[in-house]
C-alpha cells in the first residue's frame, strides 16, 4: 500500500534533505576506500603523461585523507636496523617467510641422505638467521630415530654487516651446541651485490671440502638480479651450478614488479600489497606498532623502491612462476619432487626426481 504524504510532511523533509547538504557541503565526506584507489590510479596516470602539476592536486587529496593506522587501501606509503627489526616481526606476525623456509628446509633434508658425515649450506642474505634452527632440530631428530651420529653442519652465511652476521652465527652456535650438533659458521661480507661481482668472487671466497654434501640456500634472494634482461642472473646461476651442489633452494614472492613501463608496474603493486595488507589487517588491529612499522619500513621500501626507482636502480624486481622456471631450467637446474615449494637439484636431470 502506498502511503500518503501532507504538504507539511514534505516541506519538513526537503528542509532535512537541504540541512544535510549544507552540512555536507560545510564537512565533505572522507573519501571512500573505492574513491582511494582510483585516486591513486589517476594519480599515476597523470604521472605517467608528465603532468606532474595535476598529480601533485590529486596527491595533496590523498595525503589529506589516508592515515597509516587506516585500512590496506589507505597505507600507501632506511634504517638498517629497523630493517631487521621489520624482518623479525614480519617473520612472528605472518606465515610467508616461514612457509619459505620450512618448505626450502625440507627439500635440503630430503637430498641429503641419512648417513651423511658433513653437511655445507651456502645462505645468501642469511640476515638473523631464523631458517636454521628449525633443520637444527630436524637433523638431531632424525639422527636420534636412525642411531646415527648428527652430521657436522657448515653454514657460509652472506650479508652486508660484518657485526650482524657475527652475532647471528654466535646465536646458531648456541643453538646447535643445545642440541649436541658439531656445528662451524663461516661469515661472508658480500658488500657488492652486483651479480657478475659475485659470480667472479664466489669461487674463491667458499670453501667446499669433499665429504661434505652442499646445500645453496637463495630464498627471496634472486629477484635483486634481474635487470632488463637475465644475463648477469644467468653467470651468477651458472657459477652456482659449477659448485655441484645437492640442491638448490629458491623461494620468490609471486608477482611481476619488472614492467619498464611505470602504469602498469604501479597497477600490479598496487593490486599486490593491497592484498598483502589486508592479511595484515585481518591479523592485526589497526594501531597495532608491529604491523605500522611491518607495512612503513619494509613493506614501505619495497614500493618505494618498485614504483619509483627506474633502471638499474630499481632492485625489488619480482617475477611471475613461469619465468623462474624458464631462468633456472635454462642454467640446467631441474625440478625436485618437493612440490610444495619450487627447487632445483644440479644433478644430471636424468638423474632428478622431476626434470621439466
Amino acid at each position: 500500500m502506498l502511503g500518503s504524504w501532507s504538504q507539511s510532511q514534505l516541506m519538513s523533509s526537503s528542509n532535512s534533505h537541504d540541512r544535510r547538504e549544507e552540512e555536507e557541503t560545510d564537512h565533505p565526506r572522507p573519501p571512500t576506500a573505492f574513491h582511494m584507489r582510483q585516486l591513486l590510479v589517476s594519480c599515476a596516470d597523470l604521472i605517467s603523461q608528465s603532468d606532474y602539476s595535476a598529480a601533485k592536486r590529486f596527491f595533496s587529496i590523498l595525503s589529506s585523507n589516508s592515515s597509516p593506522y587506516g585500512d590496506s587501501t589507505e597505507s600507501y606509503e632506511s634504517d638498517q636496523e629497523a630493517l631487521r627489526s621489520c624482518y623479525l616481526s614480519l617473520n612472528k606476525i605472518t606465515p610467508f617467510i616461514r612457509f619459505c623456509h620450512l618448505t626450502a628446509n625440507q627439500a635440503i633434508l630430503e637430498s641429503i641422505q641419512v648417513g651423511q658425515e658433513a653437511i655445507h649450506i651456502i645462505d645468501f642474505d642469511i640476515m638473523h638467521g631464523v631458517q636454521w634452527p628449525p633443520l637444527m632440530q630436524a637433523l638431531a631428530e632424525r639422527s636420534n630415530d636412525t642411531l646415527q651420529s648428527p652430521p657436522m653442519l657448515r653454514i657460509t652465511g652472506t650479508g652486508q654487516d660484518l657485526n650482524v652476521l657475527h652475532r647471528t652465527g654466535e646465536r646458531l652456535s648456541k643453538f646447535a651446541q643445545s642440541l649436541g650438533l658439531r656445528f662451524h659458521f663461516h661469515p661472508l661480507l658480500l658488500l657488492n651485490n652486483d651479480p657478475t661481482s659475485l659470480a667472479l668472487y664466489l669461487p674463491s671466497a667458499i670453501t667446499l671440502l669433499p665429504d661434505e654434501a652442499l646445500a645453496v640456500n637463495c630464498v627471496l634472494y634472486l629477484h635483486r638480479f634481474l635487470k632488463d634482461d637475465s644475463r648477469e642472473l644467468l653467470l651468477f646461476l651458472h657459477k652456482i651450478k659449477a659448485l655441484n651442489p645437492r640442491v638448490v633452494t629458491v623461494a620468490e614472492r609471486e608477482a611481476n614488479h619488472s614492467n619498464p613501463l611505470f602504469l602498469q608496474r604501479f597497477l600490479e603493486a598496487l593490486d599486490h600489497y593491497t592484498a598483502l595488507f589486508d592479511s595484515l589487517e585481518a591479523t592485526l588491529p589497526p594501531t597495532s606498532r608491529e604491523r605500522l612499522a611491518v607495512e612503513q619500513v619494509w613493506f614501505g621500501r619495497e614500493i618505494m623502491d618498485i614504483v619509483a626507482a627506474e633502471g638499474e636502480g630499481r632492485r625489488e624486481r619480482h617475477q611471475k612462476l613461469e619465468t623462474w622456471e624458464m631462468i633456472l631450467k635454462s642454467v640446467g637446474l631441474c625440478q625436485s619432487s618437493l612440490e610444495s615449494l619450487r627447487t632445483f637439484t644440479g644433478q644430471d636431470p636424468a638423474k632428478a626426481p622431476l626434470s621439466f
